[in-house]
């Protein structure tokens, strides 16, 4: 069971458990004296504002000081590099920790036949989230894990076309052009607009390099360079009519903005869950659309009584129980929170900085203003300086944590606060680059 609650499951109905946060809050308390209390200060602040829009809440930094509160992360650095893996509110690294202790009892019957059963209830708790069957769920240990599943999973003819862009993630391409050399595929690839005026215009792109060979698109939810969010459901649609299918690549979107499968229209859909959900590191998420399930082979063999068994991807060995448990927590405080809340805020906390640094000369964003376009992943350029000098300089002396990005059509650094960070770590963010825009880096 997802929560570490020691009561008897059977008598809960598992799906109502989940995803009632306000009573799955109450029932964890007693579980943890410490958690409890963390929970209890959640639920209380999410009823003080209960009754007003998520647009409005995004800016109450009394609620939000509560949600920093909940996490146990150092100030002393000012950690704006969230986008490769998040750090997990104390309820979840607490359930980790229980859940690791409880297997070390009596190992092979407590994880296998105790723990790991309970894994059902947190396979629910994804499914609410993203919109879909929990036969259509896999719990993995990354979004490469399920990408790849699916990428090497799938059975083509030497000559046919994958298509997907120049900025994808370079872990997936590198296992398309590894297929791409032992069976004769073709990968092709489209640059994707910085910062367009519209995102129809990406969709645009994809549309074109579409030719009677092409099989598979693969394409970012939002593009991990730049934060950039492509219309997933148009270049799906446009797919689905001729007969192609759709992988999206969810690593960054998955928690961090609010939509559902429906929204996406994809054939399949795979995520980092320690990211924007705050699981435990090495936990992921892989969706395949049910009818779609026998034709993947899975990248661990499995047996063929399982071919249409969604768990046929998750056999991959001997694997601790604690970290998919633990994912039952990061689910709960996602939801008391509230996906439309958060994604308002982490929005909030983007246009805080870029509001202010766009006023300067001499800086450019690779990211558009477009709420639509971005949320809590965004990219700045500073003319005539070079991004990983400024981000070494940040890091050196000022302890400020960013991500220098340098890709063949465009340059500059990653930023990405998270509901735990503080607006005074933004300004002193903004402070910094404006003096050495105004002064220069110094001299070494």
């Amino acid at each position: 069971m997802a929560s570490g609650i020691p009561v008897n499951l059977n008598d809960i109905d598992r799906r109502a458990f989940v995803s009632n946060a306000g009573k799955a809050l109450g029932l964890a308390a007693a579980s943890s004296a410490v958690v409890g209390s963390l929970l209890q200060n959640v639920r209380a602040a999410g009823n003080k504002v209960s009754g007003l829009p998520a647009s409005v809440v995004a800016a109450d930094e009394d609620y939000w000081a509560t949600i920093q509160q909940a996490f146990s992360v150092t100030r002393g650095i000012i950690n704006l590099n969230n986008g490769g893996v998040s750090p997990s509110p104390r309820i979840v690294t607490e359930a980790f920790v229980r859940y690791t202790w409880q297997q070390e009892d009596a190992t092979a019957y407590t994880m296998w036949r105790i723990l790991e059963p309970q894994s059902e209830t947190v396979r629910t708790g994804l499914a609410e989230i993203f919109g879909c069957s929990p036969e259509e769920i896999a719990i993995t240990r990354n979004a490469s894990e399920s990408l790849e599943t699916l990428l090497m999973g799938m059975d083509f003819q030497s000559g046919d076309e994958i298509l997907s862009s120049t900025q994808d993630y370079p872990r997936m391409l590198t296992t398309l052009r590894q297929r791409e050399l032992r069976e004769g595929l073709k990968l092709k690839l489209i640059k994707i607009p910085i910062a367009p005026n519209n995102p129809s215009e990406i969709a645009a792109a994809f549309e074109r390099a579409v030719t009677p060979k092409t099989k598979l698109i693969l394409i970012s939810h939002q593009i991990n360079l730049t934060g950039q969010i492509t219309p997933v459901k148009q270049v799906c649609e446009m797919a689905r009519k001729r007969g192609i299918e759709t992988i999206v690549d969810g690593a960054h979107s998955f928690a961090q903005f609010n939509f559902k499968q429906e929204d996406l229209g994809c054939d399949y859909f795979g995520t980092s869950l320690h990211k924007w959900l705050h699981a435990p590191k090495g936990t992921g998420m892989l969706y395949v659309r049910r009818e779609k399930i026998p034709k993947i082979w899975a990248l661990m063999a499995a047996e063929d009584k399982n071919k249409e068994d969604i768990r046929k991807f998750e056999e991959i060995g001997t694997h601790s129980a604690a970290m998919r448990l633990a994912i039952g927590e990061a689910v709960l405080f996602h939801n008391a929170i509230g996906g439309e809340r958060k994604e308002e805020r982490l929005r909030y906390l983007s246009r805080y900085w870029m509001d202010r640094l766009k006023q300067i000369p001499k800086v450019g964003f690779n990211t558009s203003f477009d709420p639509k376009q971005f949320c809590a992943i965004a990219n700045v350029k500073v003319e005539g300086m070079d991004p990983g000098e400024i981000g070494n300089y940040l890091m050196a002396k000022h302890h400020i944590l960013t991500t220098p990005i340098v890709h063949e059509e465009f340059s500059g650094i990653r930023i990405t606060p998270n509901i735990y960070t503080a607006t005074w770590e933004l300004d002193r963010f903004c402070e910094v680059m404006e003096h050495i825009i105004k002064n220069g880096l110094p001299k070494s």
